[in-house]
């Protein structure tokens, strides 16, 4: 029951990173007659709707890449396999909105006030997690913060203008994260499928 509610849960905050998404897409579609990437050129970027374009397409990444607020999918999706929990979590879905933000870095670096918004997001992100992460027991839940954190991480460099090195991060992430998540596996199944930091220690 606890692994649907929280597959369910995953689902609806997703959505709202979606329709972040699609209303960034409509007016970016009525602004310049194109969504096609090619075609940016950010010489409309002077205009009220595109930056409300850009928020809408930050509210995305806030949902896909689990920025504070919209973080909670995150640790509770840690209900599924460990293999999942590793392609989920390393190489696929929260890389989305950080993916996102470098696309379209031809029209956020144009716009410095809302690089500093992505910045404090960033930032409140990568301190919140890395704060809840430290005090908590269970082995897959401080990596899925741990994941939350590094994410935050890359949302600053973002918010710095520094796309490529936000990209860069992304890759090694990827690739650390996924085996760090079949290390716990293997741990978790060692340890008779206990997840607890402190049972797991008496136990061994």
């Amino acid at each position: 029951m606890q692994a649907f509610k929280s597959a369910l849960k995953a689902i609806l905050v997703n959505k709202v990173g979606d329709m972040g998404f699609l209303g960034g897409s409509l007016i970016l579609l009525q602004l310049t007659g194109s969504i096609n990437f090619s075609d940016l050129n950010g010489s409309f970027l002077e205009s009220g709707p595109c930056s409300l374009c850009l928020l809408l397409f930050m509210l995305a990444l806030g949902g896909k890449s689990a920025q504070l607020g919209l973080h909670t999918w995150l640790p509770d999706a840690m209900e599924g396999p460990t293999p999942v929990s590793a392609l989920i979590h390393a190489a696929t879905m929260v890389t989305a909105g950080v993916f996102l933000m470098v696309r379209l870095s031809e029209l956020f670096s144009r716009s410095y006030s809302v690089l500093l918004v992505l910045m404090v997001l960033g930032g409140s992100t990568t301190l919140f997690a890395g704060s809840v992460g430290i005090v908590h027991n269970d082995f897959k839940k401080v990596i899925a913060y741990s994941t939350c954190s590094q994410l935050g991480y890359m949302v600053i460099v973002l918010g710095a203008g520094e796309f490529s090195i936000g990209l860069f991060h992304l890759i090694n992430h990827a690739c650390f994260k996924a085996l760090l998540f079949l290390s716990a596996g293997n741990i978790i199944h060692m340890l008779i499928d206990e997840q607890d930091f402190r049972k797991g220690i008496n136990m061994a």
